[in-house]
């Protein structure tokens, strides 16, 4: 190499060093909030670290809040986003009714909101959301348990209650609709039977997804409607709700019976604790929801924001938030259960062994 392309070379490399520098330098200058609804659910806390980690790694400057579930609160920590001059903001609301007018400010401010995980609604400053595909949950624990059942195959009938979750969460209506797609049929059929007729979502749903509800919701169900009948299927929408009905199932004995009679209980997030129950095969599966995949997702959105591009969608017209229909990227969840868990949780690195009780 003569002299000319030596000097080449090394200009160029500069050139790149002096860009890439200034990349950096911008995005350490760029403040992105990120607002989480509470720490008192592992999953949150998962989220909130993971999409703070991924920013940090990117330069960004971080303002990370969690809500503690009082909307007062979150809507306090957005406001200081917007005085703190963030550019962008990643909110998972506490209330996903709420947030109109302080979102109104942040759109007037020129600032770009990305909805996480939850939907929120009624207000046109949502730019983008970012979740799981959240009819897909309820489809697949449908179809685990029409497969469990086999009820393609005719067999019943089974007894079956469904405990869903929080009406201001608007993802509970597409959990809810994805599971009743598939079980619905068995159910005007008979195949499964709802002792408690309770089958629309208003009947079934638990404020806040509070264990201590689902729990006595369940102890009323299975003391007025199964004094002489067996529960075999708890559709259950996520994992805190699937607590409260364990814990009601303890109360009237069901454990004490060997693992084949014990009722079928979907779940949704994989948390350590109803892992551990899987494991122990006092839950039966729970829906995998990956949230390292969705932190990356939200943080390729916050780079194309910044870039000035379009970030890349998959869904354009499914979720409409009563004011329009907000673009969205979905991340597609699988199911575990005590057959594939290591699999699915620890092979991929998402828990260690150590983190679950020996089966």
């Amino acid at each position: 190499m003569n002299c000319r392309n030596i000097l080449a070379v090394c200009l160029s490399l500069i050139l790149i060093v002096f860009v890439t520098g200034c990349f950096l330098t911008d995005r350490r200058s760029t403040k992105i909030g990120v607002a989480m609804p509470t720490q008192t659910r592992q999953r949150w806390n998962q989220d909130g670290a993971n999409i703070e980690r991924k920013l940090l790694e990117r330069g960004y400057s971080v303002e990370l809040e969690f809500g503690n579930n009082e909307i007062d609160l979150q809507v306090s920590q957005i406001d200081k986003m917007i005085e703190d001059g963030c550019k962008v903001i990643i909110i998972g609301a506490v209330d996903a009714n709420s947030l109109s007018e302080v979102l109104d400010k942040a759109k007037n401010n020129g600032i770009k909101i990305i909805s996480y995980d939850r939907l929120i609604m009624n207000t046109d400053a949502i730019d983008y959301y970012a979740t799981f595909d959240n009819l897909a949950v309820g489809t697949i624990q449908g179809e685990y348990i029409e497969d469990k059942l086999g009820l393609k195959v005719g067999r019943g009938p089974y007894n079956l209650e469904i405990i869903a979750g929080s009406l201001d969460d608007n993802n509970t209506i597409f959990f809810f609709e994805g599971a009743m797609e598939v079980l619905r049929p068995y159910i005007q059929s008979k195949q499964l039977v709802v002792q408690s007729r309770q089958v629309n979502l208003k009947q079934c749903a638990i404020p806040h997804w509070k264990e201590h509800i689902a729990k006595e919701r369940m102890l009323n169900i299975l003391n007025t409607y199964y004094i002489d009948k067996y529960l075999d299927v708890a559709l259950c929408a996520n994992d805190s709700v699937a607590i409260g009905v364990m814990g009601a199932l303890e109360d009237k004995g069901y454990y004490d019976t060997d693992d084949e009679k014990v009722p079928i209980i979907t779940g949704q997030d994989c948390d350590r604790k109803n892992m551990n129950m899987i494991i122990n095969a006092e839950q039966t599966m729970s829906i995998f929801k990956d949230t390292r995949l969705l932190a990356e997702q939200v943080v390729k959105m916050v780079d194309a924001i910044v870039a000035g591009k379009e970030p890349e969608t998959n869904d354009i017209g499914n979720y409409n938030n009563g004011v329009k229909f907000v673009p969205s990227f979905l991340v597609r969840p699988q199911f575990v259960d005590k057959d594939n868990y290591r699999e699915v949780l620890i092979d991929s690195g998402y828990y260690n062994e150590a983190e679950f009780q020996n089966p």
